[in-house]
Formats: structure tokens, sequence, C-alpha cells
């Protein structure tokens, strides 16, 4: 998600020092113009604004942890990771003691709502920190200030609630359509165009009759959400038991599906009723 984010800030004329723990994946970037880095610390020394696009919260403050002293003060870090609400909140305390802003922004659209520059942009933080931050955000997708600090990865997990939830009941409506007797490809067909359209069904629909579940959206970072969801309620108070449900097929598929797509969850479906199968095409995993 990083790499075509970056491009795209290249392509709209902004200087772009990019820094990654694996140092190979920046080499196309810098061949586009990016200035290459070897540490966080030197990455963000000359820096305005900075952008963190990283795996989970823990890897997000071990990052800005060894940046910080390099950070100068009044600079902007706008970390577009999936992460909990406590650990934004945790970002955003450690960040102002040292005089520097912050917004969480974790995105939703995938690697081509990346390359397009459509993501959708879910903002916590200050309004003053967000309209400095808005023009560089528009250049990515869409960006929208859902509240206070924190707030916009709360708006991450209520995204990942639904497109996870989404992803069971197609699975689970595809499967029903074959069992019982229908084509489930003309059932998708039928209902596109339904209450039931929706984006997911048109994509990953697909992916699920295709048995294409090679590596979109993850299945180790579906998991990984699912868990911070079940934590924000916990933290809120409130009772999610689909949240539940979900995160558990989730956690059931085997270690060797972690990286593959999210759609794969059709096959913890089929595993749990043997001898049903959707289509006849061979698993693309890799």
């Amino acid at each position: 998600m990083g790499a075509p984010m970056a491009a795209r800030l290249l392509q709209a004329g902004y200087r772009v020092t990019v820094w990654n723990r694996s140092a190979a994946k920046t080499a196309a970037l810098v061949a586009a113009g990016a200035r290459p880095s070897a540490t966080p610390a030197e990455a963000v020394g000359a820096a305005d604004l900075i952008i963190t696009m990283l795996e989970a919260g823990p890897v997000v403050a071990e990052v800005i942890a060894a940046a910080t002293a390099a950070i100068k003060p009044g600079a902007l870090v706008i970390d577009m990771s999936s992460t909990r609400q406590d650990e934004a909140l945790a970002l955003h305390t450690t960040l102002a003691a040292h005089g520097i802003a912050c917004l969480d922004a974790p995105v939703s659209g995938g690697v081509l709502g990346a390359q397009a520059g459509s993501l959708a942009i879910m903002v916590g933080g200050a309004v003053a920190d967000f309209e400095r931050a808005l023009t560089v955000l528009q250049v990515l997708g869409r960006p929208t200030l859902v509240g206070g600090p924190g707030s916009g990865q709360v708006a991450k997990l209520c995204n990942q609630l639904i497109v996870g939830a989404t992803l069971n009941v197609i699975a689970e409506a595809l499967l029903l359509a074959q069992a019982a007797g229908a084509d489930p490809v003309a059932v998708r067909q039928a209902l596109r165009g339904g209450f039931a359209e929706s984006r997911l069904l048109e994509v990953h629909g697909q992916r699920m009759l295709d048995r294409d579940f090679r590596a979109g959206g993850q299945v180790r970072s579906q998991a990984k959400d699912m868990d911070n969801i079940l934590v924000a309620a916990a933290n809120a108070g409130i009772s999610l038991p689909l949240a539940a449900l979900v995160q558990a097929g989730y956690r059931a598929l085997p270690a060797t599906l972690a990286g593959a797509d999210q759609s794969a969850i059709l096959l913890g479906l089929e595993r749990a009723n043997p001898g049903l199968r959707l289509g006849q095409r061979d698993d693309q995993l890799s």
C-alpha cells in the first residue's frame, strides 16, 4: 500500500523521502525520483509532513520511537496504518509531548485504490491539523475527518467489521445457491443491482466463483482487524456477537492461508461442509 501511495505523491510533484525495513522495496520509488534513507531518523529529519504505512500498531510505535528525536517541532505525523484505537491515542500523546502534531488516518480501498488515488481515508485528530494535511491527503483519495484523536482507527474498524461480516455472508450465499441446486454464477448476477449489491459482491463474489485467492487484502490482516474490533468493543463496554463469529472464522483458517486474500473465508466454510465446493476451478493461492 505504501509504495503506490508514495508514487502518487511523487507524480503530484511533492518531494518524497522513503524508508522501508526492507530497503529493496524502495528501489522503484527511488528510480521514480524519491530520496532514499537508511534509517527512520534520516527519513524524517527535514520533513514537514511524515506519513507512516506499516503492518500494525507495535511496528508503528517502534518506528516512531526510532524517529522521534529527529522530527522537528511543528511537524505533522500522519499514521495511515490500521491499528487499535488505544494505540492511536498513545501515538498522539507521545508525539504531543515532543511538540509534534499527529493524525490517525487509516484507509480502505486496497492496492488498486492506492494506485488510483481513490482511497477512503478516515481521519482522527484536530481540525487544524486535518486542514493542514488536506491537500496532500486528497492526492491519495477522499479524506474525511471523523472525530478527534483515535477516531480514524474507530472508523476503519467499522469498515473492517462490515467487510469481514459481508465476505462471510457472500460465501454462505454462494455456497447455499450451489448446494440447493441453483447456478451460483447466475445467482450472483441476479443479485447485482438489488439491495444485496455491493462492491464486495462485485469483486470478492467473483473472486470466490473464480477461486482466485491470490493476495489482495490478506487473511492475516482481516484477522488482526477483527481482533482489534473486539478490543475496541470491550473498551467501549458493548457486545458484538457477530464480530466474534467473524473473528473465530478467520482465526480458524490454517496458517497456510494467512497470506491469501480475505475472500479465502470461503475455504473455511467449505471445510465446515464436507463434500461441498463452490465451482470446479482449481484454487489460485499465489
